[in-house]
Protein backbone atom coordinates (compact mmCIF):
# COMPACT_ATOMS: atom_id res chain seq x y z
CA UNK A 1 0.00 0.00 0.00
CA UNK A 2 1.66 3.42 -1.22
CA UNK A 3 1.13 5.85 2.56
CA UNK A 4 -1.29 5.26 4.57
CA UNK A 5 -5.03 4.09 3.73
CA UNK A 6 -7.79 3.40 6.08
CA UNK A 7 -8.78 -0.30 6.81
CA UNK A 8 -11.32 -1.33 8.50
CA UNK A 9 -10.54 -4.39 10.92
CA UNK A 10 -13.14 -6.66 12.35
CA UNK A 11 -12.92 -8.02 15.74
CA UNK A 12 -10.01 -6.02 16.55
CA UNK A 13 -10.83 -6.75 20.36
CA UNK A 14 -10.10 -10.75 19.67
CA UNK A 15 -7.36 -12.73 18.84
CA UNK A 16 -7.27 -13.11 14.82
CA UNK A 17 -8.47 -9.66 14.34
CA UNK A 18 -6.71 -8.01 17.12
CA UNK A 19 -2.94 -9.38 15.76
CA UNK A 20 -4.10 -7.98 12.61
CA UNK A 21 -4.63 -4.71 14.04
CA UNK A 22 -1.53 -4.41 15.48
CA UNK A 23 0.44 -5.07 12.27
CA UNK A 24 -1.30 -2.64 10.23
CA UNK A 25 -1.78 0.13 13.02
CA UNK A 26 1.40 2.31 11.43
CA UNK A 27 -0.09 1.83 8.01
CA UNK A 28 -3.62 3.66 9.28
CA UNK A 29 -5.78 1.44 10.34
CA UNK A 30 -9.88 2.08 11.43
CA UNK A 31 -10.63 -0.68 14.18
CA UNK A 32 -14.07 -2.36 14.55
CA UNK A 33 -15.17 -4.52 17.42
CA UNK A 34 -18.76 -5.03 18.67
CA UNK A 35 -17.22 -4.35 22.17
CA UNK A 36 -15.84 -1.15 21.80
CA UNK A 37 -15.47 -0.89 25.84
CA UNK A 38 -13.12 -3.52 26.01
CA UNK A 39 -9.66 -2.57 27.60
CA UNK A 40 -8.13 -4.13 24.60
CA UNK A 41 -10.11 -1.50 22.52
CA UNK A 42 -8.44 1.02 24.59
CA UNK A 43 -5.54 -0.04 24.44
CA UNK A 44 -5.91 0.29 20.18
CA UNK A 45 -7.12 3.93 20.84
CA UNK A 46 -4.27 5.21 22.92
CA UNK A 47 -2.02 3.46 20.11
CA UNK A 48 -3.92 5.66 17.70
CA UNK A 49 -6.82 3.65 15.93
CA UNK A 50 -10.02 4.96 15.78
CA UNK A 51 -12.75 2.48 17.62
CA UNK A 52 -16.48 2.03 16.61
CA UNK A 53 -18.95 0.07 16.94
CA UNK A 54 -20.00 -2.07 14.44
CA UNK A 55 -22.83 -4.96 14.57
CA UNK A 56 -22.93 -7.64 11.54
CA UNK A 57 -26.10 -7.67 12.07
CA UNK A 58 -26.89 -3.81 11.74
CA UNK A 59 -26.27 -2.60 8.11
CA UNK A 60 -26.62 0.91 9.18
CA UNK A 61 -23.53 0.64 11.50
CA UNK A 62 -21.40 -1.57 9.06
CA UNK A 63 -21.48 1.34 6.41
CA UNK A 64 -20.71 3.84 8.52
CA UNK A 65 -17.34 1.60 9.46
CA UNK A 66 -16.79 1.01 6.04
CA UNK A 67 -16.77 5.01 5.13
CA UNK A 68 -13.63 6.47 3.25
CA UNK A 69 -12.23 2.88 3.78
CA UNK A 70 -9.39 1.97 1.35
CA UNK A 71 -10.25 -2.30 1.99
CA UNK A 72 -10.94 -4.29 5.56
CA UNK A 73 -9.85 -7.82 7.17
CA UNK A 74 -13.32 -9.16 7.31
CA UNK A 75 -14.22 -12.15 9.50
CA UNK A 76 -17.65 -13.85 11.00
CA UNK A 77 -18.31 -15.96 13.46
CA UNK A 78 -20.18 -19.11 13.27
CA UNK A 79 -19.90 -20.19 16.97
CA UNK A 80 -21.25 -16.79 17.57
CA UNK A 81 -25.04 -18.47 16.96
CA UNK A 82 -23.92 -21.61 15.30
CA UNK A 83 -26.09 -21.01 12.36
CA UNK A 84 -24.79 -21.92 8.84
CA UNK A 85 -27.23 -19.39 7.26
CA UNK A 86 -26.18 -16.26 9.73
CA UNK A 87 -23.51 -16.45 8.94
CA UNK A 88 -23.60 -17.02 5.21
CA UNK A 89 -26.21 -13.84 5.23
CA UNK A 90 -23.78 -11.65 7.12
CA UNK A 91 -20.97 -12.01 5.16
CA UNK A 92 -23.09 -11.00 1.63
CA UNK A 93 -24.20 -8.04 3.61
CA UNK A 94 -20.61 -7.22 4.32
CA UNK A 95 -19.64 -8.23 0.55
CA UNK A 96 -22.64 -5.99 -0.92
CA UNK A 97 -21.72 -3.57 1.18
CA UNK A 98 -17.92 -3.49 -0.04
CA UNK A 99 -19.09 -3.77 -3.58
CA UNK A 100 -21.27 -0.61 -3.43
CA UNK A 101 -18.68 1.52 -1.14
CA UNK A 102 -15.88 0.51 -3.47
CA UNK A 103 -13.42 -1.19 -1.51
CA UNK A 104 -10.74 -2.07 -3.23
CA UNK A 105 -8.86 -4.50 -1.09
CA UNK A 106 -11.03 -7.06 1.11
CA UNK A 107 -8.93 -9.99 3.34
CA UNK A 108 -11.44 -12.96 4.01
CA UNK A 109 -10.76 -15.25 6.73
CA UNK A 110 -12.31 -18.01 5.59
CA UNK A 111 -12.61 -21.83 5.70
CA UNK A 112 -13.41 -24.29 2.76
CA UNK A 113 -16.76 -25.34 1.65
CA UNK A 114 -16.14 -28.77 2.50
CA UNK A 115 -19.93 -29.85 1.08
CA UNK A 116 -19.26 -28.72 -2.52
CA UNK A 117 -15.12 -29.94 -2.52
CA UNK A 118 -16.11 -33.53 -1.44
CA UNK A 119 -19.63 -33.72 -3.84
CA UNK A 120 -21.89 -33.18 -0.97
CA UNK A 121 -20.40 -36.46 0.62
CA UNK A 122 -19.27 -34.22 3.71
CA UNK A 123 -19.99 -31.35 5.26
CA UNK A 124 -18.81 -29.33 8.01
CA UNK A 125 -21.20 -26.40 8.50
CA UNK A 126 -18.38 -23.88 10.01
CA UNK A 127 -16.34 -24.69 7.34
CA UNK A 128 -19.07 -24.78 4.82
CA UNK A 129 -20.28 -20.81 5.85
CA UNK A 130 -17.89 -19.52 5.25
CA UNK A 131 -16.87 -21.03 2.32
CA UNK A 132 -20.12 -19.70 0.60
CA UNK A 133 -19.31 -16.11 1.47
CA UNK A 134 -15.81 -16.66 0.37
CA UNK A 135 -17.15 -17.13 -3.13
CA UNK A 136 -19.73 -14.86 -3.13
CA UNK A 137 -16.97 -12.13 -2.68
CA UNK A 138 -15.68 -12.99 -5.54
CA UNK A 139 -19.30 -13.55 -7.81
CA UNK A 140 -19.84 -9.28 -6.79
CA UNK A 141 -16.73 -8.19 -7.97
CA UNK A 142 -14.85 -7.41 -4.58
CA UNK A 143 -11.13 -7.32 -5.09
CA UNK A 144 -10.64 -9.83 -2.19
CA UNK A 145 -8.00 -12.44 -1.22
CA UNK A 146 -9.54 -15.22 0.93
CA UNK A 147 -6.91 -16.94 3.72
CA UNK A 148 -7.62 -20.59 5.36
CA UNK A 149 -6.08 -21.04 8.23
CA UNK A 150 -5.80 -23.34 11.28
CA UNK A 151 -4.39 -21.95 14.52
CA UNK A 152 -2.46 -23.59 17.14
CA UNK A 153 -4.18 -21.91 20.04
CA UNK A 154 -6.50 -24.70 19.44
CA UNK A 155 -4.42 -26.67 21.56
CA UNK A 156 -5.03 -24.12 23.75
CA UNK A 157 -8.39 -25.25 24.36
CA UNK A 158 -10.65 -27.40 22.03
CA UNK A 159 -8.03 -29.73 21.19
CA UNK A 160 -5.50 -29.18 24.36
CA UNK A 161 -3.98 -32.38 26.16
CA UNK A 162 -6.32 -34.40 28.51
CA UNK A 163 -5.06 -35.74 31.77
CA UNK A 164 -5.13 -39.17 31.97
CA UNK A 165 -7.26 -40.29 34.87
CA UNK A 166 -4.68 -41.31 37.95
CA UNK A 167 -1.72 -40.85 35.65
CA UNK A 168 0.62 -38.49 34.35
CA UNK A 169 -0.26 -38.86 30.78
CA UNK A 170 -1.72 -36.30 29.08
CA UNK A 171 -3.71 -37.21 25.87
CA UNK A 172 -3.90 -35.33 22.44
CA UNK A 173 -7.17 -36.21 20.28
CA UNK A 174 -6.38 -35.18 16.55
CA UNK A 175 -8.29 -38.02 14.70
CA UNK A 176 -6.28 -37.92 11.28
CA UNK A 177 -4.25 -41.03 11.94
CA UNK A 178 -1.27 -41.21 10.34
CA UNK A 179 -2.27 -37.65 7.77
CA UNK A 180 -0.20 -34.89 9.07
CA UNK A 181 -2.21 -31.68 9.74
CA UNK A 182 -1.47 -27.76 8.98
CA UNK A 183 -0.84 -25.24 10.84
CA UNK A 184 0.24 -21.65 12.24
CA UNK A 185 0.25 -19.39 15.27
CA UNK A 186 -2.38 -16.55 15.44
CA UNK A 187 -0.26 -14.01 16.11
CA UNK A 188 1.66 -14.18 13.36
CA UNK A 189 -1.05 -13.85 10.77
CA UNK A 190 -0.92 -9.71 11.34
CA UNK A 191 2.21 -9.77 9.33
CA UNK A 192 0.92 -12.08 6.88
CA UNK A 193 -2.19 -10.15 6.29
CA UNK A 194 -0.44 -6.74 6.21
CA UNK A 195 2.15 -8.23 3.36
CA UNK A 196 -1.14 -9.34 1.06
CA UNK A 197 -2.62 -6.03 1.50
CA UNK A 198 0.12 -4.00 0.24
CA UNK A 199 0.73 -6.28 -2.85
CA UNK A 200 -3.24 -6.64 -4.05
CA UNK A 201 -2.10 -7.07 -7.71
CA UNK A 202 0.04 -10.34 -6.98
CA UNK A 203 -2.56 -11.60 -4.60
CA UNK A 204 -6.39 -10.46 -5.19
CA UNK A 205 -8.96 -13.52 -6.51
CA UNK A 206 -6.66 -15.63 -4.77
CA UNK A 207 -7.63 -18.25 -1.94
CA UNK A 208 -4.28 -19.28 0.10
CA UNK A 209 -4.14 -21.86 2.75
CA UNK A 210 -1.86 -20.95 5.43
CA UNK A 211 0.68 -23.26 7.10
CA UNK A 212 3.90 -23.34 8.58
CA UNK A 213 4.10 -26.87 9.91
CA UNK A 214 2.72 -30.13 8.23
CA UNK A 215 2.42 -32.99 11.34
CA UNK A 216 1.08 -35.93 12.21
CA UNK A 217 -0.76 -36.11 15.53
CA UNK A 218 2.09 -38.67 16.83
CA UNK A 219 4.25 -35.56 15.74
CA UNK A 220 2.34 -32.90 17.41
CA UNK A 221 2.10 -35.04 20.68
CA UNK A 222 6.05 -35.67 20.94
CA UNK A 223 6.96 -31.34 20.24
CA UNK A 224 4.33 -30.81 23.12
CA UNK A 225 6.18 -33.46 24.85
CA UNK A 226 9.30 -32.25 24.69
CA UNK A 227 8.43 -28.70 25.00
CA UNK A 228 6.23 -29.07 28.07
CA UNK A 229 7.92 -31.26 29.76
CA UNK A 230 4.73 -33.74 30.03
CA UNK A 231 4.20 -36.74 28.31
CA UNK A 232 1.64 -36.69 25.95
CA UNK A 233 0.88 -39.06 23.48
CA UNK A 234 -0.95 -39.52 20.39
CA UNK A 235 -4.93 -40.96 21.08
CA UNK A 236 -4.80 -42.52 18.10
CA UNK A 237 -8.56 -42.49 17.72
CA UNK A 238 -10.70 -42.52 14.58
CA UNK A 239 -13.47 -39.69 13.87
CA UNK A 240 -15.98 -42.13 14.32
CA UNK A 241 -14.87 -42.99 17.86
CA UNK A 242 -14.29 -38.98 17.92
CA UNK A 243 -17.75 -38.57 16.92
CA UNK A 244 -19.23 -40.69 19.62
CA UNK A 245 -17.87 -39.42 22.47
CA UNK A 246 -21.28 -36.82 22.55
CA UNK A 247 -19.54 -33.65 23.53
CA UNK A 248 -21.13 -30.42 21.89
CA UNK A 249 -19.47 -29.84 18.73
CA UNK A 250 -17.74 -33.36 18.60
CA UNK A 251 -19.48 -34.04 15.24
CA UNK A 252 -19.17 -31.01 13.36
CA UNK A 253 -15.20 -31.83 15.07
CA UNK A 254 -15.05 -34.99 13.50
CA UNK A 255 -16.25 -34.19 10.52
CA UNK A 256 -13.78 -31.57 9.83
CA UNK A 257 -10.79 -34.24 10.77
CA UNK A 258 -12.22 -35.75 7.94
CA UNK A 259 -12.00 -33.21 5.70
CA UNK A 260 -8.75 -32.53 7.03
CA UNK A 261 -7.37 -36.16 6.25
CA UNK A 262 -8.17 -35.39 2.27
CA UNK A 263 -4.99 -33.10 2.56
CA UNK A 264 -6.63 -29.58 1.60
CA UNK A 265 -3.70 -27.12 -0.16
CA UNK A 266 -1.99 -25.21 2.36
CA UNK A 267 1.24 -24.08 1.30
CA UNK A 268 4.10 -23.27 3.37
CA UNK A 269 6.43 -21.51 1.08
CA UNK A 270 3.97 -19.22 0.69
CA UNK A 271 3.76 -18.38 4.23
CA UNK A 272 7.11 -18.03 4.62
CA UNK A 273 7.54 -15.35 2.10
CA UNK A 274 4.34 -13.17 3.48
CA UNK A 275 5.48 -13.71 7.09
CA UNK A 276 9.89 -14.47 7.48
CA UNK A 277 9.08 -14.37 11.09
CA UNK A 278 6.43 -17.06 11.81
CA UNK A 279 6.95 -19.13 13.90
CA UNK A 280 7.14 -23.37 13.83
CA UNK A 281 5.19 -25.48 15.81
CA UNK A 282 8.03 -26.24 18.16
CA UNK A 283 8.75 -22.25 18.96
CA UNK A 284 4.95 -21.88 19.84
CA UNK A 285 4.07 -24.77 21.69
CA UNK A 286 7.83 -22.76 23.77
CA UNK A 287 6.30 -19.63 24.17
CA UNK A 288 2.97 -21.10 25.47
CA UNK A 289 4.45 -24.08 27.48
CA UNK A 290 3.01 -22.59 30.67
CA UNK A 291 -0.38 -22.69 29.57
CA UNK A 292 -0.79 -26.27 28.93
Amino acid sequence: MAGKKLIVVFGATGAQGGYVAWALLEDGTLKVTRSPMKKEAEVLKQRGAEVVKAEQDNEPSLELAFVGAYGAFVITNFWEHCSKEKEITQGKWLADLSKRLGLHHVMYSGLENVKQLTGRRLEVLHFDSKGVVGEYFQKVGVPTTTILPFYFEKFLSIFKPQNVPQGDTFVLALPMGDTPMDGMAVKDIGPVVLCLLKSPEEYVGQVIGLSIDRLTEAEYAAILSQQTGNTVEASKISPEEYEKRGSPGAKEMAAMFRFYALKPDCNVDLTMKLNPKVRAVHQWVADNKAAF
